[in-house]
Protein backbone atom coordinates (compact mmCIF):
# COMPACT_ATOMS: atom_id res chain seq x y z
CA UNK A 1 0.00 0.00 0.00
CA UNK A 2 3.03 2.09 0.74
CA UNK A 3 4.29 4.68 2.87
CA UNK A 4 3.01 7.48 5.15
CA UNK A 5 5.42 9.81 3.18
CA UNK A 6 3.19 7.99 -0.72
CA UNK A 7 -0.22 8.84 0.31
CA UNK A 8 -1.32 11.75 -1.61
CA UNK A 9 -2.73 14.94 0.00
CA UNK A 10 -6.64 14.58 -0.33
CA UNK A 11 -8.17 12.17 -3.00
CA UNK A 12 -6.51 8.67 -3.72
CA UNK A 13 -7.10 8.75 -7.31
CA UNK A 14 -7.43 5.23 -7.86
CA UNK A 15 -8.52 4.55 -11.88
CA UNK A 16 -9.32 1.88 -13.39
CA UNK A 17 -7.31 -1.51 -12.44
CA UNK A 18 -5.47 0.28 -9.26
CA UNK A 19 -5.19 -1.82 -6.29
CA UNK A 20 -6.91 -0.12 -2.99
CA UNK A 21 -6.27 -2.89 -1.35
CA UNK A 22 -4.51 -6.51 -1.86
CA UNK A 23 -8.52 -7.86 -2.45
CA UNK A 24 -10.13 -5.00 -4.02
CA UNK A 25 -9.06 -3.49 -7.57
CA UNK A 26 -10.82 0.18 -8.57
CA UNK A 27 -13.31 0.08 -11.11
CA UNK A 28 -14.72 4.01 -11.60
CA UNK A 29 -15.38 6.48 -8.75
CA UNK A 30 -18.60 7.19 -7.17
CA UNK A 31 -18.59 10.31 -5.49
CA UNK A 32 -17.02 11.36 -2.07
CA UNK A 33 -17.76 13.86 0.39
CA UNK A 34 -15.30 15.79 3.02
CA UNK A 35 -14.62 12.52 4.53
CA UNK A 36 -14.59 9.84 2.55
CA UNK A 37 -14.77 8.57 -1.46
CA UNK A 38 -16.78 5.57 -2.74
CA UNK A 39 -15.53 3.72 -5.85
CA UNK A 40 -16.90 0.53 -7.31
CA UNK A 41 -14.46 -1.86 -7.06
CA UNK A 42 -14.15 -5.97 -7.53
CA UNK A 43 -13.60 -7.38 -4.59
CA UNK A 44 -11.75 -10.65 -4.55
CA UNK A 45 -13.23 -12.22 -1.49
CA UNK A 46 -16.78 -12.37 -2.82
CA UNK A 47 -16.05 -12.29 -6.43
CA UNK A 48 -18.31 -9.89 -7.35
CA UNK A 49 -18.52 -5.81 -7.77
CA UNK A 50 -18.60 -4.40 -4.31
CA UNK A 51 -18.54 -0.32 -3.33
CA UNK A 52 -15.73 0.47 -1.17
CA UNK A 53 -16.11 3.72 1.23
CA UNK A 54 -12.63 4.15 2.09
CA UNK A 55 -10.93 7.16 4.35
CA UNK A 56 -9.66 10.27 2.38
CA UNK A 57 -5.81 10.38 2.37
CA UNK A 58 -6.02 13.64 4.55
CA UNK A 59 -8.08 11.77 7.46
CA UNK A 60 -6.34 8.30 7.64
CA UNK A 61 -5.05 10.21 11.01
CA UNK A 62 -7.94 11.50 12.20
CA UNK A 63 -9.56 10.24 15.47
CA UNK A 64 -13.19 11.82 14.42
CA UNK A 65 -13.44 10.48 10.65
CA UNK A 66 -12.23 6.78 12.23
CA UNK A 67 -15.29 7.29 14.68
CA UNK A 68 -17.44 7.90 12.28
CA UNK A 69 -16.09 4.56 10.19
CA UNK A 70 -16.14 2.59 13.18
CA UNK A 71 -20.17 4.04 14.04
CA UNK A 72 -20.84 3.14 10.47
CA UNK A 73 -19.63 -0.63 10.49
CA UNK A 74 -21.53 -0.83 14.23
CA UNK A 75 -24.65 0.30 12.77
CA UNK A 76 -24.28 -1.79 9.69
CA UNK A 77 -23.40 -4.70 11.80
CA UNK A 78 -27.07 -4.32 13.61
CA UNK A 79 -28.94 -4.57 10.26
CA UNK A 80 -30.42 -6.88 8.30
CA UNK A 81 -33.18 -5.84 5.97
CA UNK A 82 -34.45 -6.12 2.02
CA UNK A 83 -34.50 -2.62 1.74
CA UNK A 84 -30.76 -1.37 3.48
CA UNK A 85 -27.84 -2.45 1.55
CA UNK A 86 -25.32 -4.35 3.33
CA UNK A 87 -21.99 -3.96 4.79
CA UNK A 88 -19.61 -6.96 3.95
CA UNK A 89 -16.43 -6.09 5.91
CA UNK A 90 -13.98 -3.48 6.95
CA UNK A 91 -10.60 -2.49 7.80
CA UNK A 92 -10.74 0.45 10.64
CA UNK A 93 -6.85 1.23 10.62
CA UNK A 94 -3.47 1.24 8.29
CA UNK A 95 -2.89 3.25 5.68
CA UNK A 96 -6.74 2.81 4.23
CA UNK A 97 -9.55 2.76 6.34
CA UNK A 98 -12.13 1.30 4.33
CA UNK A 99 -15.77 -0.10 4.76
CA UNK A 100 -16.94 -2.97 2.03
CA UNK A 101 -20.68 -2.64 1.01
CA UNK A 102 -22.41 -4.38 -1.57
CA UNK A 103 -23.37 -2.85 -5.00
CA UNK A 104 -26.75 -2.50 -5.74
CA UNK A 105 -27.85 -2.11 -9.82
CA UNK A 106 -30.18 1.11 -10.14
CA UNK A 107 -30.40 4.61 -10.22
CA UNK A 108 -30.29 7.32 -7.00
CA UNK A 109 -33.44 8.55 -6.56
CA UNK A 110 -31.81 11.77 -6.91
CA UNK A 111 -30.43 11.34 -10.29
CA UNK A 112 -34.39 10.19 -11.51
CA UNK A 113 -35.83 13.35 -10.23
CA UNK A 114 -33.12 15.76 -11.14
CA UNK A 115 -33.14 14.16 -14.62
CA UNK A 116 -37.38 13.44 -15.18
CA UNK A 117 -39.11 15.21 -12.65
CA UNK A 118 -41.78 13.60 -10.16
CA UNK A 119 -41.78 10.02 -10.09
CA UNK A 120 -45.04 8.17 -11.01
CA UNK A 121 -47.26 6.71 -8.62
CA UNK A 122 -46.06 3.54 -9.85
CA UNK A 123 -42.69 4.31 -8.53
CA UNK A 124 -43.48 6.47 -5.42
CA UNK A 125 -46.01 4.21 -3.58
CA UNK A 126 -44.12 1.41 -3.52
CA UNK A 127 -40.98 3.39 -2.48
CA UNK A 128 -42.79 4.98 0.67
CA UNK A 129 -43.80 1.58 1.74
CA UNK A 130 -40.53 0.10 1.32
CA UNK A 131 -38.67 2.72 3.51
CA UNK A 132 -41.83 2.49 6.00
CA UNK A 133 -40.82 -1.03 6.04
CA UNK A 134 -36.77 -0.13 7.06
CA UNK A 135 -38.49 2.26 9.70
CA UNK A 136 -40.15 -0.15 11.25
CA UNK A 137 -37.28 -2.56 11.22
CA UNK A 138 -34.45 0.11 12.55
CA UNK A 139 -37.08 0.97 15.49
CA UNK A 140 -37.26 -2.59 16.30
CA UNK A 141 -33.09 -2.76 16.35
CA UNK A 142 -33.34 0.82 18.53
CA UNK A 143 -31.15 2.80 15.39
CA UNK A 144 -32.24 5.83 13.72
CA UNK A 145 -30.58 6.61 10.37
CA UNK A 146 -30.60 10.81 10.92
CA UNK A 147 -29.32 11.01 7.28
CA UNK A 148 -32.65 9.97 5.03
CA UNK A 149 -32.71 11.46 1.85
CA UNK A 150 -33.24 11.10 -2.47
CA UNK A 151 -29.08 10.83 -2.99
CA UNK A 152 -29.40 8.08 -0.18
CA UNK A 153 -31.99 6.26 -1.70
CA UNK A 154 -31.03 3.46 -4.69
CA UNK A 155 -34.22 2.86 -6.94
CA UNK A 156 -34.05 -0.48 -7.37
CA UNK A 157 -36.52 -3.42 -6.93
CA UNK A 158 -36.52 -3.19 -3.87
CA UNK A 159 -35.47 0.09 -3.15
CA UNK A 160 -32.61 0.17 -1.22
CA UNK A 161 -31.65 2.82 1.95
CA UNK A 162 -27.69 3.66 2.12
CA UNK A 163 -25.59 5.22 3.93
CA UNK A 164 -25.28 4.48 7.80
CA UNK A 165 -22.75 7.02 8.15
CA UNK A 166 -24.05 9.39 10.71
CA UNK A 167 -26.65 6.53 12.14
CA UNK A 168 -26.17 5.58 15.63
CA UNK A 169 -28.52 4.05 18.27
CA UNK A 170 -31.39 5.93 19.52
CA UNK A 171 -30.11 7.03 22.93
CA UNK A 172 -26.86 8.44 21.69
CA UNK A 173 -28.96 10.41 19.31
CA UNK A 174 -30.86 12.07 22.65
CA UNK A 175 -27.75 13.34 23.26
CA UNK A 176 -26.83 15.19 20.25
CA UNK A 177 -26.10 18.70 20.93
CA UNK A 178 -25.11 19.45 17.45
CA UNK A 179 -27.05 19.43 13.93
CA UNK A 180 -26.74 15.97 12.20
CA UNK A 181 -28.19 15.14 9.00
CA UNK A 182 -28.31 17.33 5.43
CA UNK A 183 -30.11 20.48 5.75
CA UNK A 184 -33.21 20.22 3.78
CA UNK A 185 -34.29 16.68 4.70
CA UNK A 186 -33.44 16.62 8.75
CA UNK A 187 -36.65 17.31 11.19
CA UNK A 188 -36.90 20.83 13.29
CA UNK A 189 -35.35 18.51 16.35
CA UNK A 190 -32.42 17.76 14.55
CA UNK A 191 -31.65 20.88 13.29
CA UNK A 192 -30.63 22.61 16.90
CA UNK A 193 -30.53 19.78 19.50
CA UNK A 194 -31.51 19.90 22.54
CA UNK A 195 -33.04 23.59 21.81
CA UNK A 196 -35.34 22.43 18.58
CA UNK A 197 -36.02 18.92 20.23
CA UNK A 198 -34.58 15.37 20.63
CA UNK A 199 -33.78 13.46 17.52
CA UNK A 200 -35.08 9.85 17.72
CA UNK A 201 -37.24 7.64 15.35
CA UNK A 202 -39.81 9.91 14.69
CA UNK A 203 -36.70 11.74 12.94
CA UNK A 204 -36.33 9.05 10.48
CA UNK A 205 -40.15 9.40 9.48
CA UNK A 206 -39.42 12.91 8.91
CA UNK A 207 -36.89 12.34 6.36
CA UNK A 208 -38.70 9.96 4.46
CA UNK A 209 -41.87 12.18 4.38
CA UNK A 210 -39.40 15.37 3.57
CA UNK A 211 -37.80 12.42 0.39
CA UNK A 212 -41.26 11.21 -0.81
CA UNK A 213 -42.59 14.60 -1.03
CA UNK A 214 -39.23 15.63 -3.08
CA UNK A 215 -40.11 12.45 -5.05
CA UNK A 216 -44.03 12.86 -5.28
CA UNK A 217 -44.07 16.89 -6.81
CA UNK A 218 -40.28 17.33 -8.01
CA UNK A 219 -39.36 19.91 -5.58
CA UNK A 220 -38.19 19.89 -1.82
CA UNK A 221 -40.73 20.53 1.37
CA UNK A 222 -39.58 23.79 2.30
CA UNK A 223 -37.19 26.83 0.73
CA UNK A 224 -33.77 26.54 0.87
CA UNK A 225 -32.08 28.18 4.19
CA UNK A 226 -29.12 29.80 4.36
CA UNK A 227 -26.04 27.49 5.06
CA UNK A 228 -23.49 29.74 6.83
CA UNK A 229 -25.73 31.52 8.47
CA UNK A 230 -25.74 31.83 12.51
CA UNK A 231 -29.08 31.30 13.63
CA UNK A 232 -30.64 27.79 13.13
CA UNK A 233 -34.02 29.77 12.32
CA UNK A 234 -31.82 31.20 9.21
CA UNK A 235 -30.10 28.35 8.27
CA UNK A 236 -33.52 25.81 8.48
CA UNK A 237 -36.53 26.85 6.68
CA UNK A 238 -38.47 23.69 8.33
CA UNK A 239 -38.31 25.04 12.41
CA UNK A 240 -40.54 28.36 10.97
CA UNK A 241 -42.99 25.02 9.82
CA UNK A 242 -44.03 26.93 6.16
CA UNK A 243 -44.15 23.52 3.89
CA UNK A 244 -45.34 23.96 0.65
CA UNK A 245 -48.30 21.87 -0.88
CA UNK A 246 -48.38 19.15 -2.42
CA UNK A 247 -49.67 19.35 -6.00
CA UNK A 248 -53.38 18.87 -6.55
CA UNK A 249 -53.02 16.40 -8.59
CA UNK A 250 -51.67 13.82 -5.93
CA UNK A 251 -54.57 11.64 -3.94
CA UNK A 252 -56.12 13.49 -0.78
CA UNK A 253 -55.18 10.29 1.46
CA UNK A 254 -51.54 10.07 -0.48
CA UNK A 255 -50.99 13.81 0.62
CA UNK A 256 -52.57 13.49 3.99
CA UNK A 257 -50.21 10.88 5.26
CA UNK A 258 -47.10 12.15 3.37
CA UNK A 259 -47.78 15.92 4.86
CA UNK A 260 -48.66 13.83 8.34
CA UNK A 261 -44.49 13.02 8.09
CA UNK A 262 -43.50 16.25 8.17
CA UNK A 263 -45.41 17.65 11.65
CA UNK A 264 -43.22 19.49 14.06
CA UNK A 265 -43.82 17.59 16.71
CA UNK A 266 -42.56 14.29 16.66
CA UNK A 267 -45.63 13.02 18.68
CA UNK A 268 -47.73 13.59 15.76
CA UNK A 269 -45.79 11.93 13.22
CA UNK A 270 -47.09 8.62 11.74
CA UNK A 271 -45.16 5.36 13.02
CA UNK A 272 -43.83 3.04 9.99
CA UNK A 273 -46.51 0.77 10.06
CA UNK A 274 -49.30 3.86 10.01
CA UNK A 275 -47.36 5.31 7.08
CA UNK A 276 -47.42 2.20 5.53
CA UNK A 277 -51.12 1.13 5.77
CA UNK A 278 -51.97 4.83 4.48
CA UNK A 279 -50.19 4.23 1.18
CA UNK A 280 -51.54 1.33 0.62
CA UNK A 281 -55.03 2.29 -0.84
CA UNK A 282 -53.50 4.10 -2.88
CA UNK A 283 -51.22 1.34 -4.50
CA UNK A 284 -53.71 -1.06 -4.84
CA UNK A 285 -55.31 1.74 -6.47
CA UNK A 286 -52.47 2.64 -9.08
CA UNK A 287 -52.63 0.68 -12.34
CA UNK A 288 -49.72 -2.02 -12.87
CA UNK A 289 -47.44 -0.44 -15.56
CA UNK A 290 -43.93 -1.70 -16.40
CA UNK A 291 -42.19 0.91 -13.43
CA UNK A 292 -43.70 -1.24 -11.03
CA UNK A 293 -41.33 -3.09 -9.55
CA UNK A 294 -42.25 -3.97 -5.89
CA UNK A 295 -44.83 -6.15 -3.95
CA UNK A 296 -46.02 -5.16 -0.79
CA UNK A 297 -45.02 -7.46 2.06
Amino acid sequence: MGTRADIPADGWGFAEGDAITDDLTAIKLLGGGTTYEAYLAFDDVTYAPTVVKVVRPHRVDDESSLRGLAREVDALSRVNHHAVARGLRAVLDGDRPHLVLEAIDGPRLSTLIRRYGPLPEQQYLPLGIELASAMHYFRRRGLVHLDIKPSNVIMGAPARLIDLSVARPVEDAAKLDFAVGTDAYMAPEQCDPPTSGTPGFASDIWGVGATLFHAIAGYRPFDEGDPEADAAADRFPQLANLAFSLPDTIAADVSKIVLACLEPDPANRPLPHELAEGLQPALERAPRGRLAGWKVR
